[in-house]
């Protein structure tokens, strides 16, 4: 089962794939970043998409019906997936033994990438990821 920077390194290896990091969204911190951030900053984009992910994660109009069989460490969503002009932002939500509240972000180029891809290969590797 891969760490962190084992699941980042696969992440980049998707085609188009720009940058990846793992973040906590409740802090905004990131735990692990690997390749290029929007605006440069890794830790300012850690943040950033924190406050999105937090944002739906919180707000029962993005919630499940299903809620009521989840178990307490289910991850509020699966996924959140921002689109600009010219990349695509994929926000997994990675379930945890503790309080799920952390995420995995590609950044993927959108004229190199797939994103049906990214989201099946992001999906598996949330599903492997070892968080210690």
């Amino acid at each position: 089962m891969p760490g962190i920077d084992e699941c980042l390194l696969e992440a980049m290896r998707l085609p188009g794939a720009r940058g990846a990091a793992l973040v906590d969204w409740t802090s905004g911190l990131a735990l692990g970043v690997v390749g290029e951030s929007p605006g440069g900053d890794q830790e300012a984009s850690a943040a950033e998409a924190a406050e999105l992910a937090r944002l739906a994660a919180e707000h029962r109009a993005f919630a499940s019906d299903a809620e009521d069989g989840e178990e307490a460490d289910d991850p509020p969503l699966e996924d959140l997936i921002v689109s600009n002009r010219d990349s695509y932002h994929v926000l997994r939500f990675v379930r945890t033994s503790f309080d799920s509240s952390v995420f995995l972000h590609l950044w993927l180029a959108r004229a190199e990438g797939n994103l049906a891809l990214a989201r099946i290969r992001l999906g598996e590797m949330a599903g492997r990821l070892v968080l210690g």
